[in-house]
């Protein structure tokens, strides 16, 4: 079971979420949040799986809250929820540890999916948006460099070619297929890099793999 906590300052978004994410069987939404601070607590009292964290919320907003969540010892995975595709609070959250993004407005099918796939231990980086946000923030605030290219020195070339693939935002599936690998040799190579940069999760290597020009375009 899937446990879910829902922080968002206004109760009919917590009440349309909390509908829409128990009509599936494998989910449980275990407590609300008004607001960060509470974000933080009820995530300590209830141990959620995963958060469904808004980001501009009065007295403590998400980003706030999502820095907290990280130096929990067992630390939820952070889905951020805003109205706008391109948010320089999002950003501020991908930076400190969030592993999804969804807009406000996404269909009820594809915020469950949203859930399943963070759950399971991959960033929802959806082609039509998180791809397009990953890319306008790297250009932002994370000049390519030779910094970010001699982090890369330590990856095989198979590493390097999974991290390729994760700053274009293909799913763990979609890697397998193009390498011609199984989706648990893809894990093992995702776990591998991970530890081996130093990073947390799917969404830091995606930008990581944009900083050191590693991504076609990037």
């Amino acid at each position: 079971m899937i446990r879910v906590l829902i922080a968002d300052d206004e109760e009919l978004m917590r009440v349309g979420l909390r509908t829409m994410l128990e009509a599936d069987d494998d989910i449980t939404v275990v407590a609300e949040a008004r607001n960060g601070d509470e974000a933080v607590t009820e995530s300590r009292a209830h141990r959620p799986t995963v958060v469904l964290m808004d980001i501009r919320m009065p007295q403590s907003d998400g980003l706030t809250a999502t820095k907290a969540l990280a130096l929990l010892p067992e630390p939820p995975k952070v889905i951020v929820l805003t109205t706008f595709d391109l948010d320089e609070y999002v950003h501020a959250a991908l930076r400190a540890g969030a592993v999804g993004f969804l807009l406000k407005d996404t269909p009820p099918r594809d915020l469950i999916k949203a859930v399943h796939v963070v759950a399971d231990g991959q960033a929802m980086l959806s082609p039509s948006v998180t791809r397009n946000l990953i890319s306008a923030f790297v250009e932002r605030d994370s000049p390519v460099g030779d910094d970010a290219r001699n982090r890369l020195k330590v990856l095989t070339d198979r590493e390097r070619e999974v991290l390729a693939l994760v700053g274009r935002g293909l799913s763990n599936t979609e890697i397998g297929e193009r390498l011609h690998n199984s989706q648990a040799t893809v894990k093992a190579h995702m776990s591998r890099l991970l530890t081996k940069l130093d990073l947390s999760n799917r969404v830091q290597a995606a930008i990581l793999a944009h900083d050191a020009n590693l991504v076609e375009g990037g």
